[in-house]
């Protein structure tokens, strides 16, 4: 039972630590934006699609990518630099976009809707909209806390990646019904809430910059 609730309490720690990143209903008119164009069956298959890349993307981070990182010698700080300015420009195009949301759209080609939807579905649904590099340096820190030794690695990398399993599963739930909020608030209130919605994406890739350029400032100090 203790190994249990242990598990129970890890899961938890990793959901509320990336549910307020990922912000999946936050990102539900970003998300329905990007698809507008797309025919029905296209904004059907892309929460699933999207979601799954989440809990690929994160899950590797968790594992791997602390890794991955001291491979390359780049360090969290310049992840958030660069992820960052990634987020500031899909977010200064949504928010100078003349488009608004919508529940039909125009469609594209009915021959090229499936290899768009596979395009789309990863960049720049995913990332940096979904999973971007505030959530991913999220994953590499708390990956970097799992133990070493067998038995209580394996109990928490189980636990962390149910915990990721539970926020993807948000993340295709938020953007799934995110149709019915547009029709629900109509194509003003859409309108509003997309252009808010993309000052805050902005507003997050500066914010997420600027804690990468204080930390390579603090780390240049120390030295």
């Amino acid at each position: 039972m203790s190994q249990i609730a242990d598990a129970a309490r890890a899961a938890s720690l990793v959901i509320a630590a990336l549910m307020p990143i990922v912000n999946p209903l936050g990102s539900a008119p970003l998300f329905l934006s990007m698809s507008a164009d797309l025919p029905t069956p296209a904004r059907r298959q892309l929460p699933r699609r999207v979601a799954w890349n989440s809990f690929l993307l994160l899950s590797a981070a968790m594992l791997i990518g602390s890794h991955v990182l001291h491979l390359f010698g780049i360090s969290i700080p310049i992840v958030r630099v660069g992820g960052g300015l990634l987020v500031i420009a899909n977010g200064w195009r949504l928010l100078s976009s003349d488009e608004a949301p919508s529940s039909s759209g125009k469609l594209v080609p009915a021959d090229a809707w499936e290899r768009e939807t596979a395009r789309r579905a990863f960049y720049p649904l995913t990332f940096p909209l979904t999973v971007g590099p505030g959530s991913v340096s999220i994953a590499i820190t708390i990956g970097a806390g799992i133990p070493s030794h067998a038995a209580a690695g394996v109990v928490d990398v189980v636990s962390d990646l149910a915990g990721v399993a539970i926020v993807a599963l948000s993340v295709s739930l938020s953007y799934r019904f995110a149709g019915r909020l547009v029709r629900f608030v109509g194509d003003t209130g859409a309108t509003v809430f997309l252009r808010l919605s993309s000052f805050i994406l902005l507003c997050v890739g500066v914010s997420i910059m600027w804690s990468g350029f204080v930390d390579l400032l603090r780390a240049m100090a120390h030295a």
